[in-house]
Order: C-alpha cells, then structure tokens, then sequence
C-alpha cells in the first residue's frame, strides 16, 4: 500500500528529490505556495494516512506510518532525497530518520516538530489528551472542534482571521481518520529521538517562527540553533512563505550540516 503523493520533476534530475511531509490537520496541498521556488529539484508531496487523499489509509503506529512512507517512495522510485516535515510531518521525518538505512536520505529538514518526551509521566498526560481530543473529533461537530484545537497556546500568534481561514480550509477533512492518526500518532505513543538524532550522520536543520517559544525551546534542548522565521509563529511556512522558501533554499545550498 502507498499514500497519495503529487510528483513533479525538477529541472536537474541529479539533485535529490524534496519530500515534503505537512502537520496534522493538513495536506500536501498547504506546501504548493511554496513550489515554485525548488523547480530545479524533484519534489513529492505525501499526503499522510487520514488525511487528504489518503484519508481512507489507517496506520496504527508510527512504524507503520513510516513504512507507508517508504513503499511510497519505493513506488516512484525515489533512492535520494531529503524530508521536509511541518510538525506532525517533522516528527515522521526524524522517525524515518532515526529507524532505517541512511543510503537514501541526504539530510532532514523539520519545522516545529518535537522528538519526543522523555518523561513518562508527560508521555501519560500527553497520550490522555490527545485521546480527549479524538473523542471529540469523533463525537461533535468538526467546526467545533476545530475552533478550539487552534485556541492552544501553540496558535497564540495566529490572529482571528487566520484562524477562522485555517477552520474554513481543515473543516473539508474526514473527523474519524484523523481521530484515528491522532491517537496513533500521538506525542505520547512517539519514542525519544534525542539520543539517535544526536547521532544522525546527516545534515539536520530545525526551522521554527521567531514568535513560536516552545519550538525554539525544543530546538535549543537538541542542541540545534533553530533557523527563525520572522513574523512567524508555529505555522511558519504559512504565515511567511517567502521567508521561508528562502531559508530552505539556503539550507539546501549549503555543504555540511548543523552538528547537535
């Protein structure tokens, strides 16, 4: 089984493919904005079980999410490439990351993803909430839900016409698979990547909006400098895709990697 991916060729088929991941509640559609500024490279945009149009794919896991990412890019044959992930994406990307062969992936790139609790009782509290919020999800109007999922602190900097343009946008998506890959994917269900990140033989760069603490606070906890993105808070390349298309474009131009 495969999820659903959008593939466009890039100009130099000698570069590795981008293979962008988005964040729970989206797409691959939310990284179009962006596309016109990587044509030299070959690019694939996944959409993740429960979402999209692999919105009638269930994963279990974050090992069976990770497995579907790789039959997909076995099926487009992709054998170089880096993964782009946006929060959720981000935490799959440092999964795949941390959990296979290293031939294939030339370097990760993670927006405002968290590599995991190392705590058990934040791992507890973390898996109990998420599992509040599929109840919901499953049960009440997804509007509603959607109304009070962007009031979390992690969405302070969004003003009130954004929020209401991002539940306009996430209302269109089926409630009960993305109640089912919340629960699989929950930050309580996800291992601690810190240790294996450390490690990762790859360029590995973290991006985060300047307005976003926790996110700066994650990347400054692996030992990173996060890029910031100005005038941005947690979704950066949303709020400000120019500057970010423009780091990314750097980042990808750039030998070696940031050390942790």
């Amino acid at each position: 089984m495969m999820l659903h991916g959008v593939f466009r060729a890039g100009r130099d088929a000698n570069l590795p493919c981008l293979v962008w991941l988005h964040g729970f509640l989206g797409s691959q559609q939310e990284w179009q904005t962006l596309s016109a500024s990587f044509t030299d490279w070959p690019q694939l945009y996944i959409d993740l079980p429960g979402h999209g149009k692999s919105a009638d794919i269930k994963a279990e896991s974050f090992q069976q999410v990770d497995a579907l990412l790789r039959e997909t890019l076995l099926s487009y044959n992709i054998l170089k490439y880096w993964l782009i992930g946006y929060s959720l994406g981000g935490r799959v990307a440092m999964y795949h990351a941390c959990h296979g062969e290293y031939a294939g992936l030339q370097g990760l790139i993670v927006e405002g993803g968290h590599p995991g609790l190392t705590d058990e009782n934040a791992r507890c509290e973390r898996r109990i909430s998420d599992l509040r919020w599929a109840q919901r999800l499953r049960t009440d109007p997804l509007k509603a839900v959607l109304t009070d999922w962007y009031q979390q602190a992690v969405f302070q900097s969004l003003n009130d016409a954004q929020r209401r343009e991002l539940i306009a946008v996430r209302s269109q998506n089926n409630a009960a698979t993305l109640a089912a890959m919340l629960e699989a994917t929950s930050l309580g269900n996800q291992p601690d990547l810190q240790a294996a990140l450390a490690q990762l033989p790859l360029p590995f760069y973290y991006l985060c909006g300047e307005r976003d603490e926790k996110f700066r606070a994650v990347a400054n906890s692996l030992g990173l400098t996060p890029h910031l993105i100005t005038a941005a808070g947690h979704n950066a390349h949303r709020e400000h895709p120019a500057a970010f298309s423009a780091c990314l474009l750097n980042l990808l131009r750039k030998p070696g990697e940031d050390t942790p």
